[in-house]
């Protein structure tokens, strides 16, 4: 696969540095966290199977990168000396402050369930258009099944069929892209 590495930073570099800067509350660590992101990327890029796009390649790199970090912090007996500031967007305040609150599974646990909830939401988005409402209705919204077959013009049975159908299409492009 021949992919062009020249325009990355250009492209991602700001939005990976903003989904940084918010999870670790540190510009500087952000800025390290997205070059070694480009880095990692760069190395590893003969292991990317364009199974997903670019973006959402590197941008699981940097989430990796974030446990990583967080999962470090936590494991230290003592408080490194970067963990006060006097100056910069902490004002002397306590970096503990601004840090994600709960023990790392917790962290971990909010990421994956936000990565996943954008998963199924590409997943729903390409089943066929009739589904997609359909699906939605009955199972994200868990709407009673009489009124989704009211608001879609279908049938009981019509409904159970595409409901059928629509999860194993899901199940199918979440293998596929999740359990990989």
């Amino acid at each position: 696969m021949n992919i062009d590495t020249s325009q990355w930073v250009d492209e991602y570099a700001d939005m990976l540095y903003n989904f940084a800067v918010v999870r670790v509350s540190d510009s500087d660590l952000a800025k390290d966290l997205v070059q070694d992101t480009f880095v990692s990327a760069l190395k590893g890029i003969d292991k990317f199977q364009g199974k997903s796009t670019v973006k959402t390649w590197i941008f699981s790199i940097l989430k990796r990168k974030i446990i990583d970090h967080w999962r470090k912090q936590e494991s230290r007996k003592t408080k490194p000396m970067s963990f006060f500031t006097t100056e910069g967007m902490m004002k002397g305040k306590f970096l503990e402050t601004y840090s994600p609150k709960g023990r790392l599974s917790e962290v971990e646990e909010k990421m994956e369930n936000s990565e996943l909830r954008e998963l199924i939401t590409e997943c729903i988005g390409a089943l066929p258009p009739k589904w997609q409402g359909i699906v939605v209705d009955k199972m994200v919204d868990e709407k009673e099944s009489e009124e989704v077959c009211n608001n879609h013009d279908i049938t009981p049975s019509n409904l159970w069929v595409i409901v059928h159908r629509a999860k194993l299409q899901l199940r199918d492009c979440l293998e596929k892209k999740w359990f990989v």
